[in-house]
């Protein structure tokens, strides 16, 4: 069996992974809060966290791997987009108007990662649906010594737990010192945090021994944690901006309740674009849809994804997404003359192994196109998410032109080579170039291949 290292935040080193159990192989990742369509940077962990389910399953079988990723549709973002559209004149209850909300999010949420070539994991739960066990866990915090009641809000006491910034690396006081805390004079300590806070007769709420509210952030992961994957699991990720405090947080509630919680951490760094950080002040932040919507392909996305280490910052920029659809349509062209293969190409699976190392797996592909092993490519595709049981539409599109371009381009070329007078080759060879046509010309033909980009559209022109 394939060993996997993974480099584990907690450890702040790469080691061996040893899942808890073989049979029942376990992870948890932070989702979307569904209050609008999912970004760039939203995406990125999705693609990561993909890569790796689909590496467990390799290794252990899709039947022994467990993923869950968790929507947070009780959030006061929500909240906010719902107000605004019934005071807009929108029909309905505040909570209906954030059930529809919620579920429109949702199923955009889905639809973009799907374009992006994720599996979708084995549980995706609701917050709302596990309220119960949120304020189950919150009561037994309070037994503990750990939480404690404030003017209906429960709040944790930070420090009541001696390991808090373990995982981040910083003490308690640092934190106060470099973060922006909520000041509240309910709070015994800055730090502390809301597990519970009262809702308002418009604001979604629940009966609680607290009075009607509803859960902080932090404890809906830790609940919903625990009740799917048990009391101790093996991998919990998820980008790094979560590191502190959301996960720091899901940690201290975790370990007072006595539950063990996750053996292995795994944080993506964040996504930058064009050498800048994402931002709408800068004028440079779009979601996965505007991408789609403009013509990018999501394998192309997935593509730049991969195409960077998951602990390093990535740049998306519109040269490497030039290059990837490139790439991608030369890499489809060949597969698409064979049928898959049996198994994944093992320095595919060495490569995810060795703390998912996309970058190398992608050079496997490289390499098995340039030496033309269609079948293996193939199935190297398909594995990484590129391709299902046949070439992406997108990919395909101007194939037949260039078959038959190709054909004209080798008769216009013999008839030069009689004449001696090249003046249509060199017109032809320009226009195609104009459409992102590389030309390869050897003593066994014409070779007509789509480069940088390039644009079907116009194709027909030259026919």
């Amino acid at each position: 069996m394939t060993k996997i290292t993974l480099y584990n935040t907690a450890k702040r080193q790469k080691e061996p992974f040893q899942p808890i159990d073989a049979e029942d192989v376990r992870m948890y990742v932070c989702g979307p809060t569904v209050y609008d369509r999912a970004h760039l940077g939203n995406a990125r962990p999705v693609v990561v966290f993909d890569m790796l389910f689909r590496l467990l399953r390799e290794i252990y079988g899709a039947d022994h791997v467990r993923y869950v990723r968790n929507f947070t549709d009780v959030d006061d973002k929500i909240n906010a987009t719902a107000r605004a559209r019934k005071d807009a004149g929108a029909e309905g209850s505040i909570e209906a108007l954030i059930r529809a909300r919620s579920d429109e999010t949702i199923a955009w949420y889905l639809q973009d990662m799907d374009a992006l070539g994720a599996l979708r994991p084995s549980d995706m739960p609701r917050a709302t649906e596990w309220v119960d066990q949120m304020v189950d866990m919150t009561a037994g915090l309070i037994e503990r010594g750990h939480a404690y009641e404030a003017e209906g809000h429960v709040l944790f006491r930070v420090r009541s737990y001696n390991e808090y910034g373990a995982l981040s690396g910083r003490s308690v006081d640092d934190m106060i010192a470099g973060a922006r805390v909520e000041v509240a004079p309910y709070k015994e300590d800055p730090m502390d945090f809301v597990l519970w806070k009262p809702s308002d007769d418009e604001t979604p709420g629940w009966e609680s021994p607290w009075g009607r509210g509803r859960p902080g952030w932090h404890i809906e992961c830790s609940a919903m944690a625990h009740e799917l994957l048990g009391a101790a699991f093996d991998i919990h990720g998820g980008g790094n901006d979560l590191q502190f405090p959301h996960h720091e947080n899901e940690i201290a509630q975790s370990n007072c309740m006595g539950h063990p919680f996750a053996n292995v951490w795994m944080h993506n760094e964040m996504l930058q674009v064009e050498g800048k950080k994402m931002s709408k002040s800068l004028g440079n932040f779009f979601t996965v849809r505007d991408l789609l919507d403009q013509g990018v392909p999501g394998e192309v996305i997935r593509f730049v994804f991969l195409s960077t280490h998951y602990r390093k910052p990535m740049d998306w920029t519109s040269d490497k997404a030039r290059e990837a659809e490139a790439t991608l349509r030369k890499w489809f062209r060949i597969a698409a003359q064979s049928d898959v293969s049996e198994g994944v190409p093992d320095g595919i699976v060495g490569a995810l192994a060795s703390d998912l190392n996309t970058h190398q797996a992608l050079g496997v592909l490289h390499d098995l196109a340039n030496s033309g092993e269609a079948a293996s490519l193939r199935r190297g595709l398909q594995f990484l998410g590129f391709m299902t049981d046949c070439t992406p539409e997108w990919a395909e599109e101007g194939g037949a032109v260039l078959k038959d371009l190709s054909d004209k381009f080798s008769k216009v070329r013999e008839d030069a080579l009689a004449t001696k007078d090249f003046s249509q080759v060199d017109a032809l060879k320009a226009a195609l170039s104009e459409a992102g046509v590389e030309v390869r010309m050897s003593k066994d033909g014409v070779e007509l291949l789509p480069g940088d980009g390039f644009q079907p559209a116009k194709l027909e022109a030259l026919k």
